[in-house]
This record gives structure tokens, C-alpha cells and sequence, in this order.
């Protein structure tokens, strides 16, 4: 939409103001937020790993991690959400609890123990941090783009694996987590070619800007027509439209065999958003679940580690056996919270 121009909703005195804080503020944080550290690493669950460096596709250093697994010819790549880093994030402390932890978000998030659980099943990994978290590199003035720069990010971690000695010839799948799933998603639709000889992806809870904000509005009780306003303040910040900001249709260009799985009642989005990326995957070989009982979007990337199981059979029947398990007909399946 053409934000040139905004029409600002009738509101006056202390309350504009007020509504005028709160919007900045929103559109702040998509240049301003207090990097998270790498707050636990892969040695604290008995991993040996290496500390790797790489550039992206446009040349920012990332940093990551290499945790090998002897004998095996598979390797994920897994990257991560906002605010998030390779390893997790300590949103059980501030300042990083502010980011979600008014609406029950409040707990940490530790990473590694999916390492653990992909390497005890045979599994290279390769973690990164994402351009403007962690220990990688600050680019485009620290701008968070949901998806679109970072998918420079994704290329230069294909581009690590194929051009490492040991890894090069191994099948690779891809744990790509929210923005990183955006990302990646971004990525296959301007690089299609890097993804050829990609088996899979499994992809929790990626998300569009749009709905996040408009829900974001809902909850601080400001009126709907304000995201036009909202639109524009992002847009001096990033150069972005919010618009521009949707996976929605990136998932067009997703042609490897995709796992989605997304906490249904997710109080930072709404079910239609997911379930669009996955009606615009162009294959058969794709599946959908929704974790129930909960509106905790952490309990979503949580959910690796509690209940591996699904998720685990997925890249087993991807890499290992080349046949897929998901299809057209698996949206909206799934459990509860504990059900796999």
C-alpha cells in the first residue's frame, strides 16, 4: 500500500500522544534492541563442536557452530528466531524478557538441547547466528528486514557447508525457525538454484509482520487503522513497507519437502497466516501441525525438545531414505502440547 501519505486517525490530546509513544516505539525495535549473548553452549550437554566463521551471500561475517556426529552423512542447518541466537535466549532475564514476557513468554529458551537431540540421532549440525544478532556481524544500520536480508544469511551457510571438506558431500535438511524460516523461504525465491540438492526443511512458526502487528495493536488497545500510521514508521526506519514483510508469498518458491508446525493460539499471530504459507506450498511432499493448549509462542520452540519424535521422523525419512511422510492432506493435524 502507498504509506507516502498516511491518514492519520481522528484521536486528540494525551491519548494521541500516548498512541504516537507506543507506535514508535514499535517501529524502533525494528532498528534498536539489546542483542541477546550466547548464553549456553554445545559442551554443557557433553557435544564437541568447533567455533566457525563465514560470510554471507553479501560478504557480513557470521558466526556459528559445527557440532560434528562421526560416521554420518547428514547435516542440519539450523538458524533462529527473533531476538533469538544460535543458542537460544535468556528471556527469563531482562532486558530480554521484555520482549515477550507480558504475555507469558517469560521463560528461557536453551537451543542446544535440540543439538543434543539431532546429534544423538546422527545428525551433523551447523548453527548460526543470523546478520544484527548474536556474535554475527552488524549490517544496513542494524535493520531487522523479517526475512529478506537475512536470506542473504542462509545462502552463505549453504555456501559453508558445500565448500567444507567434510560436509560437502552430505545430504543437508534445514531447521529453520521463524524469521529464519522467513528467510529461507526469501531465499528460494531468489536463489532457487541453492536449494537443488536440499532434501528438506522443518520450519516453526514462521510468521508475517502484518498479523503480528495488527495483533500487537489489539493488545495495547490501540485502533486497527493505526497500522497505516505504523506502516510508515517503519518504512523511515527500514525502507521496508509491512507488507513486504510476509512469507506468505515466498512459500511459492519452497519446492523441498516441508514440515510446518505452529502453537494455534498464539496470541502474537493468528492460524490463517501459517496456514496460507503452507496452501501456497507449490508441492505434495508438505505437512502441517498445531500445537494446542497453549498461547505461549515460546512453548513452540520449545517443542523440538519436548517432543522430537514427529519431527525427528521427518528429516529421518527425508535424508536418510529419500521418501516423504507429509502430503497435502496434513494441515491442521497435531495434539496437545505434549502429543507428537
Amino acid at each position: 500500500m502507498n504509506t507516502s501519505h498516511p491518514t492519520t486517525p481522528t484521536t486528540t490530546g494525551r491519548a494521541r500522544e500516548e498512541i504516537r509513544t507506543a507506535l514508535e516505539a514499535i517501529a524502533d525495535g525494528f532498528v534498536h534492541w539489546p542483542r541477546a549473548p550466547i548464553y549456553h553452549r554445545p559442551d554443557e550437554a557433553g557435544l564437541a563442536y568447533e567455533d566457525v566463521s563465514f560470510p554471507a551471500e553479501d560478504g557480513v561475517p557470521l558466526e556459528g557452530w559445527f557440532i560434528p556426529a562421526p560416521g554420518s552423512d547428514e547435516i542440519v542447518v539450523c538458524n533462529h528466531p527473533r531476538w533469538f541466537t544460535r543458542s537460544g535466549l535468556p528471556s527469563h532475564l531482562e532486558p530480554w524478557r521484555q520482549f515477550a514476557g507480558a504475555t507469558g513468554n517469560d521463560f528461557e529458551i536453551d537451543f542446544v538441547p535440540d543439538y543434543k537431540i539431532l546429534h544423538d540421532a546422527g545428525y551433523n549440525v551447523l548453527a548460526y547466528d543470523l546478520r544484527n544478532f548474536g556474535q554475527s556481524g552488524s549490517a544496513h544500520g542494524g535493520a531487522f528486514t523479517v526475512g529478506n536480508f537475512e536470506s542473504r544469511d542462509v545462502v552463505g551457510s549453504l555456501n559453508y557447508v558445500r565448500s567444507r571438506p567434510e560436509t560437502a558431500h552430505m545430504s543437508v535438511g534445514l531447521f529453520s525457525r521463524c524469521v529464519g524460516g522467513n528467510a529461507t523461504m526469501k531465499a528460494m525465491e531468489r536463489r532457487p538454484e541453492m536449494f537443488e540438492d536440499v532434501r528438506c526443511m522443518v520450519c516453526p512458526q514462521p510468521l508475517s509482520s502484518g498479523v503480528a502487528l495488527e495483533r500487537a495493536l489489539e493488545r495495547l488497545g490501540i485502533p486497527a487503522e493505526y497500522l497505516r500510521e505504523l506502516d510508515e514508521l517503519i518504512f523511515r526506519r527500514t525502507s521496508f513497507h509491512i507488507a513486504e514483510f510476509s512469507p506468505v508469498p515466498w512459500a511459492r518458491s519452497v519446492r523441498i519437502p516441508t514440515l510446518l508446525y505452529q502453537v494455534r493460539d498464539d496470541v502474537y499471530t493468528r492460524p490463517s497466516d501459517v496456514q496460507a504459507m503452507f496452501d501456497n506450498i507449490p508441492i505434495a511432499e508438505k505437512d502441517l501441525f498445531w500445537i494446542e493448549g497453549t498461547t505461549r509462542r515460546w512453548d513452540g520452540y520449545a517443542y523440538f525438545q519436548r517432543e522430537p519424535a514427529r519431527i525427528l521422523a521427518w528429516f529421518d525419512a527425508q535424508l536418510r531414505r529419500g521418501g516423504g511422510q507429509g502430503g497435502g492432506e496434513g494441515r491442521g493435524q497435531g495434539g496437545g502440547l505434549g502429543a507428537a
